[in-house]
Order: C-alpha cells, then structure tokens, then sequence
C-alpha cells in the first residue's frame, strides 16, 4: 500500500511539472506525439540465485502518446516463451502481460525541455496491468501485474525520430494465492529488454514537440514602440484628412462666393478658370512623398467618375512640389506625383492610359497660401 501511495504522490508531481511545461510548449493535436516500438528481452525470478539456463524470453509491443515532454503514457502487451521457475504451463506462449505505463522523461522534468530532444535521455516507466498464464491447470490464471522500469534512451536521426532503449525492469504479480493486493518479491521478476520506438510524424512537422519562442522585455519594448509610432501615424493621416476636408469645404465656400458676386469684378478670375478648364478636386501629398495616401482616393475617385461621364475627355495632371529643397528634387518629386495619380486612376478605375497626360510643374508656393497646400497633383480636361 505505501508503494501505490508513493505512486500516487509522483503522479500528481508530474501533472504539476506537465503544468508548467504547457507555458513554454505549443500546443499539439490529438493526432500529435505518438509512437509505436517493439522490445525483446529476458527475466527471471527476483528470489533465489540467478540462473541464467532458466532465464524466460520475452517479447513485447507499445504503442504510446506523450501528451507534454515530461509526461506519456503507453500500451504495452507483452508474450512470455518461457516458464522456468514460475508456474508452468504447456504452450508455446507462455504467459502473456498487457499494461497501460506512464512514462516520466527524467531529464525534461529537471532540466526542462530544449529545441529537441536530447542524444540521451532517462525515461521512468511505471503502471499496472493484466497477466493471463495458458494452460497451468489448477493454478489460478489471471493477476493483477505491475509493472516498474528505467529506460536508457538514445535518440538517433536527423529528426530524432528514432529511439532505441535498455531497459531493466521489475514485473510484480499484486494478487498471486490471495486476494490481497500485495508488493511482494516471491511473486516477481527482473528483466532486461532492448528496444526501438519510432516517433511518427506530427502536425508541426516535426516528430517531436516544438517550443514556442518566448520574448524578453527587450523586445516587448520594441513591439510597444512599434505600436506606438504606428499609432501616430494613423493620428497624422487622420490630421492629414482633416485638412484635406476643410481645404475642400473652403474651396467650395469661395466657389460659391465667386458666383454670388457680379460679373464685372470677376471676370478676369472666371476667364483664367474657363481658359485653363481647371477641375475642382486636388491630390494632397505628405511632405516629400509622392504615393497617394489612401485619405486622398477620393479626389482620384472623383476624377475617374467625371472621366467615365465624358468619355471624350483628355485629362492634364499636373505635379507640384511645395518650394523646400533644392529645384532638381523638387522637379523630380512633381513628375512623380503626377505619374501616381496616373497609375492610380489607371489600375484602381480602369481609365485608359491614352486619356491622360503627365506633367511635373516643379515647386511652387502661388497655388494655395499655405505652404503645405502646394504638394498637390491638379487636373485640366483638355478637351473644353
């Protein structure tokens, strides 16, 4: 009774060590972390001088999951072809044990998994199981088995796939000639077995568990900065959009004010906008940038639907830069903002390449009083 209390208490540290490595291990599916193997080997009786003439072969094969790096479980029947110095029986196969183990990885539990696992390793096997013995005439043929074991492992292959292990073991027999449930070293025996298990392949693929990567404050800090300069980029667009809407609701204001006021006192401004056939909507750029920002896709849009209601219609789009820098940049960043609204009107609305015409103005500061209001791409129909 005390040893089935001292394997109790290793269960439930071993629950709480599987715990702790589920914090630093990704999880893994049902279908996960399985393996089959087989063992050979041979025991004998654990009283009495051994024998080796009396030795008992054994055969065995697991089939088992481990469902965290320190913790498994196994199915495992196993054929004796011999009954030297137990109870004998007149069949080719013996005797026959199937248990259900639970493996403890000793090295993950102490020293914590690593990125696989390790050449060699100590594997703690324990549990219980049912023993049958054929043909034994008048002696009882089914026993409550348990079963303890310390596997040796060597982990070999690329993906460690593969696993070969010694094991030594010893196999009690808890209800022979009773009903009570007893560790007693007159019914068990020691055995010696060597074996091989093949990790089958998961869905992480690999054979083996993975650990997830786990970020220092260093890099906490980075990704909270990253956030944050994010953050005010988006409050800059926005600011960015808010202009660009009182620019428009102003342009509209004036318009409307223009034509309240007589012709006489204003028909120079309205000759030089009927000369030019300047068109309302403007592309506003950031400072130095010459890709549309996606606050500006409506101007763009409103162009595209005025092209699409005047099928004729040829369009001058005019690149300006605001006048900072030096004139070469400033040529080169009008064109190119120019050539942006083109594309942009080209692939995102279908508007035919041959409609519309480029030209980089250079830098200016005579289109709008605000010097930010210069970084603009405008546009003129041709055909009026």
């Amino acid at each position: 009774m005390k040893k089935l209390l001292m394997m109790t208490a290793l269960c439930l540290l071993t629950a709480e060590q599987m715990a702790a490595q589920e914090t630093t291990i990704r999880d893994s599916k049902m279908c996960d972390s399985w393996y089959i193997g087989v063992n050979g080997g041979s025991s004998v009786k654990t009283t009495g001088v051994i024998e080796f003439y009396k030795m008992n072969p054994f055969g065995s094969l697991r089939i088992g999951r481990y469902l965290t790096p320190v913790f498994g479980l196994t199915a495992e029947g196993t054929a004796y072809f011999s009954d030297k110095q137990f109870v004998e029986s007149r069949t080719f196969v013996k005797s026959v044990n199937a248990s259900l183990l639970a493996n403890v990885n000793l090295n993950n539990w102490f020293g914590g998994y690593v990125d696989k696992p390790r050449r060699v390793e100590l594997v703690a096997v324990a549990g219980f199981g049912w023993g049958h013995v054929f043909g034994a005439g008048d002696v009882k043929l089914n026993d409550l088995t348990s079963k303890l074991g310390l596997d040796l492992t060597v982990n070999v292959g690329r993906a460690r796939a593969w696993q070969f292990y010694l094991e030594p073991s010893i196999v009690y027999t808890l209800n022979r000639q009773t009903d009570v449930v007893l560790y007693n070293l007159q019914n068990s025996g020691v055995g010696v077995a060597l074996g091989v298990n093949y990790k089958l392949p998961n869905s992480n693929g690999t054979h083996n568990f993975v650990r997830v990567g786990i970020r220092d404050q260093h890099e906490v800090d980075m990704l909270n900065q990253q956030l944050n300069e994010l953050r005010h980029e988006q409050q800059q667009q926005e600011m960015a959009l808010a202009r660009s809407g009182r620019t428009i609701r102003e342009l509209r204001d004036s318009l409307e004010e223009a034509r309240q006021v007589k012709p006489a006192t204003i028909i120079k401004k309205v000759t030089q906008v009927v000369n030019n056939n300047v068109l309302q909507p403007t592309v506003i750029f950031g400072q130095a940038k010459s890709a549309v920002d996606a606050a500006q896709m409506a101007s763009v849009a409103m162009i595209a639907k005025y092209m699409k209601n005047h099928p004729t219609s040829r369009i001058l789009i005019k690149g300006y830069a605001s006048p900072e820098g030096n004139p070469e940049s400033n040529q080169r960043l009008s064109e190119a903002r120019a050539n942006a609204v083109k594309q942009a009107l080209v692939s995102r609305y279908g508007i035919s390449a041959d409609r519309l015409t480029t030209q980089g103005m250079g830098a200016t500061d005579e289109l709008f009083d605000e010097i930010d209001f210069n970084r603009v791409a405008t546009f003129t129909d041709l055909t009026k």
